[in-house]
This record gives C-alpha cells, sequence and structure tokens, in this order.
C-alpha cells in the first residue's frame, strides 16, 4: 500500500501488536530539509508500510525541540543531526538524554553562504576568482577580515543551526583551514534552517551553514554566494541520522530491524535518478520543506546556482542516500565528530568520552537488520582515501585523537587539555 502525498500515517490504520512489542506507529519527528528524504520516502512511497510499520512524521522547528521531544517520549525516533546522539551520550547540552542511531539517512547536502556583500568585499580584497575553492574562498575571507579589525569594524555574525550540528563543524573546519579563529575573529550564532535566507536578506547574518534547499533559496534570491559545499570539507562525512532512545530500541528489536529495511529500502529508491521527479514533488509539499519543487529537482541533482548572475557550479553525488554503505554508522564518524567537540571546547577528552561518542552510533543493530555491513568499517582511518579526504589534508586515526587535535594551528585553547590524557 503507498501512502498518498499529503496523507498522515495517524489517518491510517493501527497495525497489529506483533511479538508483544506494541503497535508500530512511530511518531517521527523532522525539520524541513531535503537530507530527511530518505524518512518522508519511507512513509510516502510505502516502504514502511510494507514491513508493518506505520511513519507519523511531526514537522518541528528546531534541532533542540526535536532532541526534547525524543527524550521526553513525544517522538518514538527523530530526523537528528549527526553529532547529536554523540552529544547526548556525552551528557553535552541544556537536557541530554541517551540517543543512539541505528541509520544514516546519508552523505551531502550542506553548504555554507555569504552574503553578497561580504563576498563582494572578498572580491575586491583578495582578488578571488568567480571558480575559486572552498579553501581560496576561506582564505580570502580571512584577508577580508584583517581589513575589518584595522578599521574598527565589527565582527560578521554567521549563522548555523545548533550547537552540536555538522553545520557548526563544518563552517569551523573551513574557517579555520582558511586561518580564521570561529570563536575570535567572528560571531557564529543559531539560526533555524528555514530563516537562513531571510536572515540573510535582512542583514541579520552575514552567512550561513546549512543544508538544501536553503542555500540555493538565497542565491536564487540574489542575497547570498555559495562558497563552500560539504562535499569540498570532508566528502564521506555523515549528515542526518535517525535518532531513538536506547532503552525503547532495546524493547522493540523486531521493530528497529523492520524500521531499518524499510530505511534501507527507501534509500535505495532516493538514490535512483529516475525517482527525484516523484520525490522532489513530495519534499515540496506543505507538509515537508515548502519550497519551490524546481529549486529541490536541481539541489537532488547537484545543480547549483552559486549566485544571481548566472554562475553555476554541479557537484557529483551532492546527496549520497545510499550507495557505498551511506547509510552504515561507523564508530569512526561517531569519534570524529567527538574530536571537534574537544577541538572547540565543548567536551573534553578522556577514556570515558571515548566510550561514550563510540556508544551513539550502533552498528550492530543495523547489520542485525539488514545482515550486511561495509568489511573493517568499526573503526578506520577517516581522510586518507579518494573522495573521502579532508580539505586540508588533514587525516583522521581514531586510536590518537590528541595528536589529531594538536595538530591543528586553529583550535579552542580548552582543547589543549586534551594533550594531558593517554588513552
Amino acid at each position: 500500500m503507498m501512502t498518498k502525498i499529503g496523507q498522515s500515517g495517524s489517518d491510517l490504520p493501527t497495525p497489529a501488536r506483533v511479538n508483544g512489542e506494541g503497535p508500530r506507529v512511530l511518531r517521527a519527528g523532522f525539520i524541513p530539509l531535503v537530507d530527511a528524504s530518505v524518512l518522508i520516502a519511507a512513509a510516502e512511497f510505502g516502504f514502511a508500510r510494507k514491513e508493518g510499520v506505520t511513519l507519523d512524521l511531526v514537522k518541528d522547528v528546531s534541532w533542540a525541540n526535536v532532541r526534547d521531544r525524543l527524550a521526553f517520549r513525544q517522538f518514538e525516533i527523530a530526523h537528528m543531526l549527526s553529532p547529536m546522539p554523540v552529544a547526548s551520550m556525552l551528557g553535552l547540552g541544556s537536557n541530554p538524554s541517551p540517543t543512539i542511531t541505528p541509520f544514516s539517512l546519508g552523505q551531502g547536502g550542506n553548504a555554507i553562504t555569504l552574503s553578497t556583500r561580504l563576498f563582494e568585499r572578498m572580491r575586491e580584497i583578495a582578488g578571488i576568482a568567480e571558480n575559486a575553492t572552498a579553501l581560496e574562498n576561506a582564505e580570502a575571507l580571512a584577508k577580508v577580515l584583517e581589513v575589518m579589525r584595522k578599521r574598527g569594524e565589527p565582527l560578521p555574525t554567521l549563522g548555523m543551526t545548533y550547537p552540536f550540528s555538522s553545520h557548526n563543524y563544518e563552517f569551523r573546519y573551513w574557517l579555520a583551514a582558511g586561518g580564521i579563529d570561529p570563536d575570535r575573529d567572528v560571531k557564529l550564532v543559531v539560526v533555524p534552517p528555514p530563516m537562513t535566507s531571510d536572515a540573510l536578506a535582512a542583514g541579520a547574518i552575514d552567512g550561513f551553514c546549512v543544508g538544501a534547499p536553503w542555500n540555493m533559496v538565497a542565491s536564487e534570491r540574489g542575497v547570498g554566494r555559495i562558497v563552500a559545499a560539504k562535499q569540498d570539507i570532508w566528502p564521506s562525512a555523515p549528515e542526518k541520522v535517525i535518532g531513538m532512545r536506547p532503552d525503547w530500541a532495546e524493547s522493540r528489536p523486531e521493530t528497529v530491524s523492520r524500521l531499518l529495511v524499510a530505511l534501507d529500502e527507501a534509500a535505495r529508491w532516493c538514490d535512483r535518478p529516475e525517482n527525484h521527479d516523484a520525490l522532489a514533488e513530495a519534499l515540496a509539499s506543505p507538509r515537508f520543506i515548502a519550497a519551490p519543487v524546481d529549486i529541490i529537482r536541481h539541489v537532488l541533482a547537484g545543480q547549483f546556482s552559486l549566485d544571481a548572475k548566472g554562475n553555476r557550479r554541479i557537484i557529483e553525488d551532492y546527496f549520497t542516500f545510499h550507495r557505498g554503505f551511506a547509510n552504515y554508522p561507523r564508530p569512526s564518524h561517531a569519534l570524529w565528530l567527538y574530536s571537534q567537540m574537544i577541538r572547540w571546547g565543548q567536551a573534553e577528552f578522556n577514556e570515558r568520552g571515548l566510550r561514550a561518542a563510540a556508544s551513539a552510533y550502533r552498528p550492530d543493530l543495523y547489520r542485525a537488520a539488514l545482515g550486511t555491513g561495509p568489511a573493517n568499517a568499526d573503526i578506520g582511518i577517516e581522510g586518507e582515501r579518494d573522495g573521502d579526504r579532508f580539505m586540508d589534508g588533514h587525516v583522521f586515526d581514531p586510536s590518537n585523537i590528541a595528536a589529531y587535535i594538536e595538530n591543528f594551528a586553529v583550535r579552542s585553547p580548552l582543547a589543549d587539555n586534551a594533550e594531558r590524557h593517554e588513552i
């Protein structure tokens, strides 16, 4: 049975209880972003129903809301930022509650957009070309900031979606690679994704890092210029994940397995270009992203309008929903996110933290449901392979986090505490 566009899971018959686990109606929170595609497709195109699961999708306004509603049992599962389960298991944030993920919703989708005003200053002061690389753009911004400091101008305000987010760490990584200290040279603030384009247009912020489609919305409005994409910073980085409470997952193993089978099939479907028109139509609905369908089609194809002047860029595999085990929850990814929390002073480095961070990503649940997974993936070196390299050439070895952090010239002074721990 296929769920029709616009039909809530709560309008459908409740599945029967199975093996004492209770009815498989899962209330799922999400934020209106293209990287929720797999979850939305599982609900809207029948993949969940095929497995006896009804997904009741609930659109929310902020990641903090999603976190809290999962913790307070208003949601069974949630579309979450990839660092959120790691932060929760470390006890970080205003309302930490144990959260795990057995499934990544894919790779790609983020970009960094600066205001056209700021980008024009980069062109004037640094003389960057229209086809400048992400690193060249970061270095150009550093030159602009130096001029602004000398003139006594206020620091630029840059928006990201949540303190424990891929956007925060990718924005910081990009800035630091250009020689910019994100805690001293700019002001980082939290802006909900759907508000970023309007905030940029109003001059409330000077740039942002956010997921699709909001970067292209800003560029096509003529208020922003896209200067870097997630693929430029770390191509294989996880973006969003399915979060759930560990006690809930442990009490409903069959439901979790059926859910993961449904999500796996939905992810495979989302990867196929011939399905992108149907997916774009679904995502454009007011129930989901409520953005122009043409922009969503271009985003799914990796076809970017960098600005309103006609400058374009095509990013192959801007979204990878399934290929290359994109859904596998790699503990090495969780540990890289932990390293960035340490680098920017959000967490301390110790043995308890290592265990907690790694425990947030659950490849055992993935393999139990799908019977497969990439070889030697649970603890691996990141950034050493083609298509997996960091923009500044650093390589991440999870067995030597302290040395990895120490190799960065730009880091929080609090990160130096990491050097005093030996694991």
